[in-house]
């Protein structure tokens, strides 16, 4: 049972977060839902290693980021604009990863070019993509573009879902920010 000041937190921050415009156009995991966890094969800077969500929550928020494709127009200006905030996340006590239904051999060059080996990318599997609900309707086999924040506790705190890139990386900040009050 939390304490009455956790709980307090909590609810000031989820209010913040529909505050800053949290969406769920796309995606089926609500605002306090829990995050499923998950395992899979990621790459960073170049270099293929095993990616275990609840192990990143234990170093504080994570920014869950879902993409339709590597090496498109979109998904690599948004790893781009991602890799360009890196900096503020990490001070704001994030880590970003980003996850597509590309097999990890693809997220290998994805992560070394587009986002500069500054943070993970990861194949999302099947049961990943049913799991957050991001199986990308109009296109089968791949996922629609949803951004996840995930505070510690394995909960959502921020969606924002919206196919265009350009107000993920501003708004999953806002939300890591709000959150973390850094």
């Amino acid at each position: 049972m939390p304490s009455p000041l956790i709980a307090r937190i909590a609810a000031l921050f989820l209010g913040t977060a529909a505050a800053l415009g949290a969406t769920g156009a796309m995606a089926a995991l609500a605002v306090g839902a829990k995050a499923p966890d998950f395992t899979t094969r990621g790459a960073l800077a170049g270099k293929t290693f095993t990616l275990t969500l609840s192990h990143q929550l234990k170093r504080g928020p994570v920014v869950l980021y879902f993409f339709p494709k590597a090496f498109t127009p979109g998904c690599s200006a948004e790893a781009r604009e991602f890799a360009a905030h890196i900096d503020d996340f990490k001070k704001a006590g994030a880590t970003v990863i980003g996850m597509s239904a590309d097999p990890v051999d693809d997220l290998v060059a994805f992560s070394t070019r587009e986002c500069a080996g500054k943070f993970a990318v990861a194949s999302a599997g099947p049961g990943i993509v049913q799991g957050y609900d991001v199986a990308l309707k109009m296109r089968p086999g791949l996922t629609d573009r949803t951004s996840y924040v995930i505070a510690p506790s394995g909960r959502i705190a921020f969606v924002h879902s919206e196919m265009n890139y350009v107000d993920h990386v501003k708004s999953t900040l806002a939300a890591v920010k709000a959150m973390t009050g850094k």
